[in-house]
């Protein structure tokens, strides 16, 4: 699995669909495999920043900076890992740790007010201003209980990402996390 060249074993594919806990079929791990060589041109097993850029539906994903610091040097099982937040058989548990490491970009494993507002950034653009973003962050932080020197780790984060206490901005709407609105970052991938 090291070397793109390489084929698929049984055995390796068991080992990937384990390591995604079950996330995708055999199949589906032999198909992202078949990806996974396209993507990596240079066939070193791993993927790199400027290979993921070349996934069109990646390029113009609002949070494309935010994933790469996530994706840069990927090997296949790996990638099959990351993909996995995405598939429908995983659990929201699962989804939410996922977003926690999207929103940590300083990866310190806490979640500040200008984590947040730099994901709202990201997402709405110009669409709102930063004031507007501010404004309605602190308020719905407020809502939750916390404050603009909170930090959520990822016990709080998951605690009120269950209970629509985290912000999330899709687009040039405002939503909270809630069940009913699944993973708002499946439509960008």
């Amino acid at each position: 699995m090291g070397n793109t060249s390489s084929m698929l074993t049984q055995y390796d594919i068991e080992e990937v669909q384990e390591h995604c806990n079950h996330a995708f079929s055999q199949q589906e791990i032999v198909s992202l495999y078949q990806r996974f060589c396209q993507l990596d041109r240079n066939g070193g097993g791993f993927i790199s920043a400027d290979e993921f850029m070349s996934v069109p539906e990646f390029a113009v994903n609002p949070l494309s900076q935010r994933l790469l610091r996530m994706l840069d040097g990927l090997n296949f099982k790996e990638f099959v890992a990351f993909l996995s937040a995405f598939s429908s058989r995983t659990s929201l548990q699962q989804k939410i740790e996922f977003i926690f490491k999207v929103y940590d970009s300083d990866c310190n494993g806490k979640v500040t007010f200008d984590d947040v507002l730099g994901v709202l950034r990201d997402l709405t653009g110009s669409f709102m201003s930063e004031q507007q973003r501010e404004k309605s962050l602190t308020h719905v932080l407020k809502e939750a209980g916390y404050t603009k020197d909170s930090m959520l780790d990822l016990n709080d984060f998951v605690k009120n990402s269950y209970y629509g206490s985290v912000p999330i901005s899709y687009g040039h709407k405002y939503f909270c996390w809630t069940r009913e609105f699944g993973c708002p970052f499946v439509g960008f991938m």
